[in-house]
């Protein structure tokens, strides 16, 4: 059974238990959503200030540690710590039978720590890999947790505590002693993160260069644990222990996939982990009894979607579009190639080349060849006339361009890889899209700026090319 399915299992066992619920921000009387709204961004309501203040805070602590627990690819990690703080905080608790921030704090940032030592230590005494520690460390620490919450709820006071507040997450629950203790801890997070910048996108990275360069690699990692495990204790009253790791993983995930950039990526998990901080918050408010800490991951869930579908260099819909493109721009070239063999054929006399030769030389029907005719038209390539079809200067260096990579390619696997030439067609229709003039120069040095390639055709030269290059700037100067 996974780590994920024994840590629900003990959830489910616990909740039948528990008594309270995730709560909204504000649990006053229906009124007007519109309101509802003013009153909220008004802040009037000290409950709605302090979920405010916390949501953000939580926003920027998660957001940016979580930026290291990605790129780390210790999101396992996360969720583990985030369990692992329970038995913690109960305890915390139990030291002075009261809800103090701070003995919360240290003692689920002592239980964090435990935990995530534990880990370190099955992984180096046994066989097990770290998947199976993080999960055992996960289930027993929060079963741990489970236990001495229903025994804190049966206490004579137990009821009132709040302690189940840190499972489920509250935020109207976060009063003005946690808002200046997540202050606090946020402070410290940036100016570490900010202090040891280098020394931690060194360690995320390279760790072999770090320890070649002298960097302390293990105790940058038991650094950032620590800072971990706060930022995890800052989060569990507005979320809880059992969604917290959704606010570590989600925003700075749909950062990754927006940047490459570890700072870049580091100021938008932040920006992600406020806004769903705020969303949540607001949405919780203006509801009907709708849980904070839920709502808050599934803004952040929504903000991650928004990443994956639009996002401009790693979206779905940017990947479609760069592979339809990329299609699209491969036929045309390939319709260009056909034209020009079939002028080649004749030896270039005369300019036009009607579409049946065209539809011929592709092994298409007519109504094929018209359609890329057209395509070729609208990208300025090709003009038509009648059942005719010539080259625009533009199109025809392309053509050219095409045609040459295509047989240079053939000529230096032959030449160089002693394929037959009989062999090496098909792999040339491929690379000839994607050559670059770089590569293209150095394939003609390597091959003494050969003009026949293996089957005896004519490469065309860099003089025709660039000819047809010059014609082609003519043209747009004249469009202008």
């Amino acid at each position: 059974m996974s780590a994920r399915r024994i840590s629900l299992c003990l959830l489910l066992a616990f909740a039948s238990a528990a008594t309270a619920q995730a709560a909204r921000v504000s649990d006053v009387a229906a009124v007007e959503w519109s309101e509802q709204i003013g009153r909220f961004f008004s802040l009037r309501d000290p409950a709605v200030r302090f979920a405010v203040a916390g949501a953000v805070l939580m926003g920027i602590c998660c957001g940016v540690l979580g930026g290291f627990v990605v790129v780390r690819k210790m999101a396992l990690v996360g969720d583990t710590l985030s369990h692992a703080v329970l038995p913690g905080v109960a305890l915390g608790f139990l030291w002075g039978m009261d809800k103090n921030p701070v003995a919360i704090l240290v003692g689920a940032t002592i239980a964090g720590l435990l935990g995530t030592a534990m880990v370190r230590a099955i992984t180096a005494t046994t066989r097990l890999k770290e998947d199976a520690a993080l999960g055992l460390v996960l289930a027993s620490f929060f079963a741990v947790g489970a236990c001495l919450v229903t025994m804190i709820q049966r206490l004579p006071t137990g009821n009132k505590s709040g302690i189940d507040k840190f499972l489920f997450g509250q935020a109207a629950a976060i009063g003005a002693d946690d808002v200046i203790l997540m202050s606090v801890v946020t402070v410290l997070i940036l100016s570490l993160v900010v202090a040891f910048y280098k020394e931690l996108l060194v360690a995320s990275f390279d760790r072999g260069f770090a320890r070649a360069g002298g960097l302390p690699v293990a105790w940058v990692d038991r650094g950032l644990m620590l800072l971990l495990a706060f930022a995890v204790v800052t989060a569990l009253q507005a979320v809880g222990a059992v969604l917290v790791s959704a606010m570590l993983i989600t925003p700075a995930a749909a950062a990754y996939l927006l940047t490459d950039r570890l700072h870049r990526l580091l100021v938008l998990a932040a920006v992600f982990g406020v806004s769903a901080g705020l969303l949540g918050a607001f949405f919780s408010f203006i509801g009907n009894s709708l849980p904070t800490g839920p709502l808050m991951v599934i803004a952040a869930s929504v903000v991650f979607a928004a990443a994956f579908f639009l996002g401009p260099r790693h979206g779905v819909l940017a990947r479609w579009w760069r592979r339809r493109d990329r299609a699209a721009r491969t036929q045309r070239e390939n319709t260009l190639k056909s034209i020009y063999r079939v002028l080649e054929e004749r030896e270039f006399i005369g300019e036009g080349v009607a579409l049946a030769e065209m539809a011929a030389s592709r092994r298409e029907s007519l109504a094929e060849a018209h359609q890329q005719c057209r395509a070729l038209v609208a990208h300025d390539l090709a003009t038509t006339d009648g059942e005719l079809v010539f080259f625009t200067p533009e199109g025809r260096r392309r053509a050219a361009e095409i045609v040459r990579n295509h047989r240079l390619w053939e000529l230096y696997l032959t030449n160089s890889a002693n394929i037959a030439p009989d062999h090496v067609h098909d792999d040339a229709e491929k690379i000839e899209h994607v050559l670059g003039e770089d590569v293209v120069r150095e394939l003609e040095r390597r091959l003494n700026y050969a003009d026949r390639d293996p089957h005896g055709r004519r490469i065309p030269s860099a003089a025709e090319i660039h000819g047809a290059a010059g014609l082609a700037r003519e043209a747009r100067t004249e469009q202008r």
